[in-house]
């Protein structure tokens, strides 16, 4: 059996469940304000105790996502000949052969360009939510509704995706955000220029 080796760490993996967390009252809530459900209000407390509940949550959401900087903004900002070859090969789903996949960093190509849409998307979703909230401008609040409102509808399609590929498309990713181990053969695979990076054989 193939060593474990440690892929995530107790603070990346706390920070990735408070941003799962905290985006799913959001995103509960939110549709919630924009369709008017009254059973999902209900679930807390109501209209106005709702909003109190996606205030806060926009925070938790808001401070996540900055500290999600610190552990994967450099390795999403570094690009080379592999990751071109990576996206050429559309990641191994449009080839039947993975082994052919070049060795990936900490986190793969998609990851990455994932990672780099939802950070950009987050940050608009949190100034937009603060500017609603905190903000009396007018004008501005109602820009402010427009942006927030159309990055929830690309969270929305985002969101799913991402879960469906840290679990059913991919195996064996989802325990990074549980354990935050995983078999060295495994990363070895997928990450293998992490692996090398990191001395683990």
């Amino acid at each position: 059996m193939s060593r474990m080796v440690k892929k995530a760490g107790a603070f990346e993996i706390v920070n990735h469940w408070m941003l799962a967390g905290s985006c799913l009252v959001l995103a509960l809530s939110g549709f919630a304000f924009v369709f008017h459900l009254d059973g999902v209000a209900a679930l807390f407390g109501g209209f106005p105790p709702m909003r109190a509940w996606h205030n806060i949550s926009g925070v938790v959401f808001a401070v996540s996502l900055f500290l999600t900087v610190f552990s994967y903004l450099p390795v999403s900002l570094s690009f080379s000949a592999d990751d071109m070859k990576w996206l050429s090969m559309g990641g191994g789903y449009l080839s039947r052969n993975k082994k052919e996949l070049p060795p990936q960093d900490k986190l793969n190509t998609g990851q990455k360009l994932y990672y780099l849409v939802l950070l950009g998307m987050g940050a608009v979703m949190s100034a937009s939510g603060f500017t609603i909230w905190l903000l009396g401008n007018k004008g501005l609040v109602l820009l402010s509704y427009f942006a927030h409102n159309l990055f929830f509808v690309f969270f929305m399609v985002a969101i799913p995706v991402h879960i469906y590929l840290g679990t059913f498309a991919n195996p064996g990713t989802l325990r990074i955000m549980l354990s935050g181990k995983v078999p060295l053969d495994w990363a070895r695979r997928r990450y293998g220029k992490w692996v090398s990076r990191m001395g683990l054989g």
